[in-house]
């Protein structure tokens, strides 16, 4: 690793929330919430990205029929569940895609594309960063596979399972990658070291978020909407002298199966229904706080 290199614990100093100078959203918006829709491709000749089923009798199986299957269940009917909620609402999302879906399942990239939705970078296949061969060449393969399709390059970079090896933030700046959704440390933006250019970490969730809340916790299809609503109304609080941002973070293949679905749509009417909250993509509040704090910290 060449010395130049910071350790990804050296991207960023220590800041308390409590000693920063005021984030004002404009026309009285205290709460900024973006919603990211997950949409990956699982390649059923590999091993499943995770699973919901344990291997029979704890025999690991290729192909892996059942997780492959989950997961498409997703794409074919999960996806258009969500896809529904967020129109009928007028809520644009953030669209965290592989650059392979691109080319795997045409038909949701451009419902997405259609709708106006903003496409982010997830890398090209689903799989953590660190086991790459070549994590220049995967971001490479997704910014150009969402650019031929969209016309437009990405902006924002979600990490498959928000990984990242020491390199990876520098890679991303190379890219043109102006900010990331990896870093869960704070309720605001904040500037990360990387070179050429410094990058924005927007505020994501492990919280808020269905695969740790559904697939590892195991919780039950209201928590999303019972840990949102709470979640929401304390960082409203909070933002009563600063400006807070809350992450909703969703998958085809959890929120958008039927017992879960409603607990989704509710939520989404909570935000709302809550007074002086706007609801954005992560490039608007990537600008927005641009605006506010304009150069990364010395």
């Amino acid at each position: 690793m060449p010395v130049s290199t910071p350790l990804l614990s050296e991207r960023i100093p220590y800041s308390a929330i409590v000693d920063r100078a005021p984030l004002r959203a404009p026309n009285g918006t205290r709460l900024l919430v973006w919603v990211i829709v997950n949409v990956e491709h699982w390649s059923i000749e590999r091993a499943m990205p995770r699973t919901v089923l344990p291997p029979p009798m704890g025999q690991p199986l290729l192909p892996d029929l059942p997780n492959w299957a989950w997961h498409e269940y997703g794409m074919r009917v999960g996806f258009w569940r969500l896809h529904a909620a967020l129109q009928q609402r007028d809520i644009t999302p953030t669209f965290a895609l592989n650059g392979m879906v691109c080319e795997s399942y045409p038909r949701v990239a451009q419902a997405a594309l259609e709708a106006g939705w903003e496409f982010m970078g997830h890398s090209h296949v689903q799989g953590p960063m660190h086991k790459l061969d070549d994590q220049q060449k995967a971001i490479h393969d997704c910014m150009e596979s969402i650019r031929k399709f969209t016309g437009k390059t990405p902006r924002g970079w979600e990490s498959p399972g928000l990984t990242e090896t020491d390199l990876t933030l520098d890679y991303l700046s190379e890219a043109g990658i102006e900010y990331v959704a990896d870093w869960v440390i704070d309720d605001q933006p904040a500037w990360l070291k990387a070179k050429p250019r410094p990058v924005i970490s927007v505020p994501y969730s492990v919280e808020i978020n269905d695969i740790p809340m559904m697939a590892i916790q195991h919780h039950g299809s209201d928590e999303l909407l019972r840990r949102g609503i709470l979640q929401m109304d304390r960082l409203w609080l909070d933002s009563e002298s600063s400006t807070r941002v809350m992450a909703i973070s969703v998958h085809p293949y959890i929120t958008g199966v039927p017992h879960r679905i409603q607990a989704f749509e509710h939520l989404l009417d909570a935000v709302l229904a809550k007074p002086d909250v706007k609801l954005m993509t992560g490039a608007q509040i990537a600008d927005w706080y641009r605006l506010q704090v304009p150069s990364s910290p010395s």
